[in-house]
């Protein structure tokens, strides 16, 4: 069984990690994929950090963790990021292995956007991080479809990409949020760094 975790990874933090080690351990996954998404087609332009960069913070981020690996497919390919697209290509390469898209309940209500989803439903199951007991709801469209759903239960964070990216520009620590050696990253190449004279 093979998860597929993707994202912007914009940085990549310990909230994501929490996540990654939940699905592979509740889904007993014979290994789970970290994909930084190239283009991403519902994220504005310009608004992320450069491809290497997101997928060298996430090498650092999930080093040391067994069963979880970097897959650069979405930053190599050309044009928009879809995921339908990577779900293909991994079912070509591992047409025995089951996949798993894991994504948090805010994408799993709005599956029914996303580019061939009838498609991306046939081809994956889902496990959704469930936040603070609530349970997670499929897009309304999808009422009576049947389609495969995990939930991982995700303990409550304030930790978001939005909130980090904002301490950086402001001066402030990130290491509790992100860990050191991806702090030291951003530190290094002067990633997120408020744009001169703001």
């Amino acid at each position: 069984m093979i998860g597929m975790f993707g994202g912007s990874f914009n940085p990549p933090h310990l909230a994501h990690l929490a996540l990654a080690r939940i699905a592979v351990q509740a889904l007993q996954l014979d290994e789970l994929r970290w994909l930084p998404a190239g283009a991403p087609w519902q994220k504005p332009a310009g608004a992320l950090a450069p491809a290497e960069h997101r997928a060298a913070m996430v090498q650092l981020l999930m080093a040391a963790e067994p069963r979880q690996r970097l897959d650069v497919r979405e930053l190599q390919r050309q044009g928009p990021s879809y995921t339908v697209d990577t779900a293909r290509e991994l079912k070509a390469e591992f047409p025995e292995a089951e996949l798993v898209l894991v994504i948090g309940q805010d994408q799993y209500a709005r599956l029914d956007t996303w580019r061939d989803a009838a498609q991306l439903r046939s081809l994956v199951s889902f496990a959704v991080a469930a936040r603070e007991g609530r349970s997670p709801s499929p897009p309304a469209a999808w009422s009576g479809l049947p389609h495969a759903m995990n939930v991982l239960p995700l303990p409550r964070t304030d930790i978001s990409a939005t909130g980090i990216r904002e301490r950086i520009a402001a001066g402030q620590p990130v290491s509790p949020l992100v860990g050191e050696a991806v702090a030291r990253y951003i530190d290094q190449h002067l990633l997120y760094r408020a744009p001169p004279g703001r």
